[in-house]
């Protein structure tokens, strides 16, 4: 039995997940083509359209059309409509083609707070700076209504972590003192609708990142599994809280094909785990066992504990070599 055999989608992250920078992560095309069931693409990313999305997929090789992805973006103006009527102001802080999907979907994209705009939407748009982030901080404090895409701190890229929306919206936070709606992960909303699309029963939420991701697939009640090629690593999963801990734990897609009880928490690899004061001694193991083998094993006990351990501390020849690039 495979993984993919006990799920009839797949809601998968992009950044980090399926690309990094726009660079297919190893072996992430392959295992989505060979899937054989349906796959929808999930992004907190606001700054490029659906077709654009899609588009860039196809480009690394993956068969997706617009249809197939849910952004951000799209969410916001979901949760927007239910505050505005056809044809109100709107400020928004984004790219253009997330202006463009506002105006699609009814309403005035203006300029500037002195056109008393009914709700601010913003988005990750590199172009942006203090002038938009002020004018979005005035419509607020004049009564708009304030709405985010997402509330990612960071945004992975081939360099390194970015700053991300989530960062950007804390400006105008801290301007204003009013916290956004925001529509993305880790809200249930996105995954929700996407599987309605979808129509799925056992749709498998995949993703990098614990706090959106895993907690909005754990938020919207589907299993998640938890991919080791972006940003949450190893010591993020120890330290984990019950709502960010994944059903299934794997270095990255090819695990889609692996058996779901070896992907679950708990002993493997011939490895042992137990508390000892508040570390965890991992000892055992094989001359072939693995990282990702010693990390399941350790998690099942790490989080049975009150409060995360202090130390992992490997007492075997095994052991120390598979936690070797935890940190």
């Amino acid at each position: 039995m495979s993984l993919l055999s006990a799920h009839d989608a797949l809601l998968l992250d992009l950044d980090g997940t399926v690309w990094e920078g726009g660079r297919a992560v190893a072996g992430a095309v392959e295992a989505v083509n060979a899937a054989g069931v349906p796959a929808l693409y999930i992004t907190n990313n606001a700054m490029r359209s659906p077709e654009s999305v899609a588009e860039k997929l196809q480009g690394i090789g993956l068969q997706a059309e617009a249809a197939d992805v849910v952004t951000a973006a799209q969410a916001a103006i979901d949760l927007a409509a239910e505050h505005l009527q056809p044809g109100d102001a709107v400020y928004v802080i984004g790219t253009a083609s997330f202006r463009e999907l506002v105006r699609a979907a009814g309403y005035r994209v203006v300029d500037s707070a002195a056109e008393q705009p009914r709700a601010v939407l913003q988005g990750l748009d590199p172009e942006a700076g203090w002038a938009e982030l002020s004018e979005a901080a005035l419509a607020i404090r004049g009564g708009a209504t304030y709405f985010a895409s997402n509330l990612d701190t960071t945004l992975p890229s081939e360099r390194g972590l970015l700053v991300g929306n989530g960062s950007m919206v804390a400006a105008v936070v801290s301007a204003t003192e009013v916290t956004p709606t925001s529509a993305g992960k880790p809200e249930p909303a996105m995954f929700l609708t996407a599987a309605r699309r979808l129509n799925a029963q056992r749709p498998l939420v995949v993703g990098d990142r614990l706090d959106t991701d895993i907690e909005g697939g754990n938020a919207a009640g589907m299993p998640t599994l938890h991919v080791l090629t972006g940003v949450s690593g190893h010591i993020a999963l120890l330290e984990a809280p019950k709502e960010l801990r994944p059903t299934y734990v794997a270095e990255d897609l090819g695990a889609l094909t692996a058996d779901p009880a070896i992907l679950r928490p708990g002993a493997q690899g011939g490895f042992t785990a137990r508390v000892d004061g508040n570390d965890i001694l991992l000892d055992r193991g094989r001359p072939e066992s693995t990282s990702i083998e010693a990390l399941r094993t350790v998690l099942e006990v790490a989080w049975a504990m009150k409060r995360p351990a202090d130390l992992i501390r490997p007492i075997s020849e095994h052991a120390a070599r598979a936690v070797s690039d935890w940190w």
